[in-house]
């Protein structure tokens, strides 16, 4: 099974991008985990509702255009449905075992997710009404992917 995420700007900071890597070399004997980055849109603080609508509507194209129409798509949204590490894994083994070969989890810019990407979402998952840096949420979804993964493989990690 094919695991993408796609987010929104790059990953400045060198202990981000470590982190991120050990979980995609991790999620190697699992068939790998693909990082996509897209660039963001300027973005000044003082936007109104009609530009910043703008940007996300600029960054959804990119977004859009790095998924394929067979994808499973799944955004990470405030609003989303919470789920748990075992309901994660329950959701790519049964997306796995009816023939999905393609799970895309999508992390949005600093102004969240264009309409037209939220439409194309298949599921929309929040991990909390926290706001998270998109560099710091990368991690946290690398590592919950890997961690399903293991939940599904029967391994202890999850303990």
């Amino acid at each position: 099974m094919g695991i993408k995420i796609i987010g929104v700007g790059k990953i400045k900071e060198k202990y981000f991008t470590a982190a991120v890597g050990e979980y995609t070399k991790r999620m190697q004997r699992f068939g790998g985990l693909n990082i996509v980055e897209v660039k963001d849109e300027p973005a000044p603080d003082n936007m109104s509702e009609t530009e910043i609508t703008h940007v996300k509507d600029k960054e959804a194209d990119k977004i859009l255009s790095k998924i394929k129409e067979d994808d499973f798509v799944v955004t990470l949204e405030i609003l989303g449905e919470e789920y748990s590490s075992e309901k994660l894994a329950a959701k790519i083994k049964e997306l796995q075992t009816y023939g999905k070969s393609s799970i895309v989890f999508v992390i949005g810019g600093s102004n969240g997710l264009g309409d037209a990407v939220l439409n194309r979402s298949n599921l929309a998952v929040s991990f909390g009404r926290f706001t998270l840096p998109h560099q710091l949420m990368r991690v946290v979804l690398s590592e919950q992917i890997y961690r399903a993964f293991m939940i599904n493989s029967g391994s202890t990690y999850h303990k």
